[in-house]
């Protein structure tokens, strides 16, 4: 019998942090909105990182993600712990939607289901064509070159005519060694931000306009990015919820970030099943939908 109903799932640097700073206050503040909506519910809960190899995850019959942040850093090992653990416990979001989720080749999916998407061409590892050519080919003269994994703004570069010399032997490396999408820039990133609407099942909760700082276009607060509450409307609704229908399974949780694409249309940029932030500082109480669904698993 498990000790533990629900045990959320962090990373090292969250975990009893000395003297934290706004950012990873604002971390613990929501892993807590999580665990006081669980237990109210009467749901025995720990948080716990990932990696800690002193836990036997057969003690928990929930585990879920939500702050895994350097997953991307140890991804070798990361995929290791999830083969091991699935068969001791029940994880939220799904391994099937894990494993769907945590490579962006899922824009592929999306878009075979009539989801319109950023345009995108994928960069196999070790591929052997330049920066210039990949240009030449796709007749895209402005873009964003980004990992297939990863995260926080990790290898993510706008490259133009001026600077390809310049990011070309930044990722010489590492596009040896990993997966690199590239997406033709989509301009209104820096006028009117991105949009994030975060689901729990079926419904709608709550979104935000996320905003790059100016002389940026990545909205992560890592590089001065701004979050701010927003009301959307049906119609974005609408568009966002038809992701979510459009994933292998409906997942427990979602996040799904938008934007007005070159063309004048929404378009989805990602999708995030795996641990996205939720920003439910901005609205705590719906950290108790988010309870709701789990409650269904662990039934």
């Amino acid at each position: 019998m498990p000790i533990f109903d629900v045990t959320i799932l962090t990373d090292s640097r969250f975990v009893n942090p000395p003297s934290p700073g706004e950012y990873v206050r604002n971390v613990l503040s929501e892993d807590k909105f999580v665990k006081t909506a669980l237990e109210n519910k009467g749901l025995s809960v720990t948080r716990k990182d990932w990696a800690d190899p002193d836990f036997d995850w057969t003690d928990t019959g929930v585990v879920l993600f939500r702050t895994t942040w350097d997953y991307f850093y140890r991804l070798k090992e990361f995929k290791n712990w999830l083969i091991n653990t699935y068969p001791k416990t029940t994880f939220i979001n799904s391994s099937k939607l894990i494993d769907w989720n945590i490579d962006k080749h899922y824009l592929v999916s999306l878009s075979q289901k009539n989801i319109r998407i950023v345009p995108t061409r994928f960069v196999p590892r070790g591929t052997a064509i330049s920066l210039e050519d990949l240009h030449a080919l796709t007749g895209w003269n402005y873009t964003v070159i980004k990992p297939t994994i990863g995260g926080g703004g990790r290898h993510t570069y706008s490259i133009g005519v001026e600077n390809i010399p310049v990011i070309s032997r930044k990722l010489k490396n590492v596009m040896k060694e990993e997966d690199f999408m590239l997406q033709p820039f989509q301009h209104s990133i820096t006028e009117h931000g991105e949009w994030s609407y975060v689901f729990f099942g079926n419904q709608f909760s709550h979104s935000v306009l996320k905003k790059a700082r100016e002389g940026d276009f990545r909205v992560q607060d890592d590089f001065g990015g701004t979050v701010h509450s927003y009301q959307p409307t049906q119609k974005e609704i609408d568009f966002a919820l038809s992701v979510v229908h459009a994933c292998p399974e409906l997942p427990v949780y979602s996040r799904v970030d938008i934007l007005i694409d070159n063309d004048g249309e929404l378009a989805v940029s990602e999708l995030e099943l795996i641990e996205p932030e939720l920003w439910f500082r901005l609205k705590p109480e719906a950290a108790n939908l988010l309870a709701d669904e789990v409650i269904k698993k662990v039934e």
